[in-house]
């Protein structure tokens, strides 16, 4: 639901600094508000009564080295996924280097289950067919928020379809293997909704405008992650 949430919900105790009012981002191409607007107060229904119970009962009860452990699991099968893209886009250096980290962790990770390659200083280098197309010249679109995911563009939206449909992980399993697959992608964004709590409550629960503040943080975030601002106009979302 909110894969790409994740680093938006990371940069959100920015909101503790500024003044409650949101104001657009330059930024921002949203001819869909109405409609976005009405899709993201149901992703917000959604996180009050799916979500967030969830993510808090797997985390007061799972213990974290085992959630961790699944959510090393799914994100280690999402690496031929990428590396596809990565050849698409022309990134041989980075295709061998997301193919290493897949075998490392696939073979002394114990299926992924355990970072080994990341202890090698082999970390994931993420990229989607969004990015691909995006390589390829295709304007990013406007702003969506769709059901279930959140926050994209129209291009990252057409991105994720055909991430699906080219995943050779996913179509080379059986039925049993892929709702295990399911499950532990599933698993996964609960942890990171466990984990990241307050920033996810301080943006959609604590805004003033939670649409504005989603949009915006997100799109800030997605610019840079496409090199389209500089260092000196970023804030590291972590720090």
């Amino acid at each position: 639901m909110f894969r790409n949430f994740i680093l938006l919900a990371s940069i959100a105790l920015l909101a503790a600094c500024t003044p409650p009012e949101v104001t657009r981002a330059p930024l921002a191409n949203d001819p869909y508000e109405a409609t976005n607007r009405s899709v993201h107060e149901f992703n917000k229904r959604l996180d009050r009564t799916i979500l967030r119970p969830l993510s808090e009962e797997s985390g007061d009860l799972v213990p974290r080295r085992v959630r961790k452990g699944v959510s090393n699991f799914a994100s280690n099968l999402s690496l031929p996924g990428m590396v596809i893209n990565d050849v698409l886009q022309g990134k041989i250096e980075d295709a061998l280097h997301n193919t290493t980290r897949f075998l490392v962790n696939s073979t002394f990770g114990i299926g992924g289950l355990n970072d080994v390659a990341k202890e090698m200083g082999v970390n994931e280098r993420y990229t989607n067919f969004g990015q691909t197309l995006g390589v390829w010249g295709v304007p990013d679109g406007a702003y969506l928020e769709v059901p279930f995911k959140g926050p994209t563009t129209e291009r990252d939206f057409v991105g994720t379809a055909v991430d699906f449909a080219i995943d050779p992980t996913y179509w080379l399993l059986n039925k049993k293997q892929r709702r295990s697959l399911m499950f532990a992608r599933i698993m996964s964004v609960a942890d990171d909704r466990y984990s990241f709590g307050d920033t996810y409550d301080s943006i959609l629960y604590e805004s003033a405008d939670s649409y504005a503040a989603t949009r915006d943080l997100y799109l800030q975030n997605h610019a840079y992650s496409l090199g389209e601002t500089t260092d000196e106009d970023y804030i590291d979302p972590y720090e």
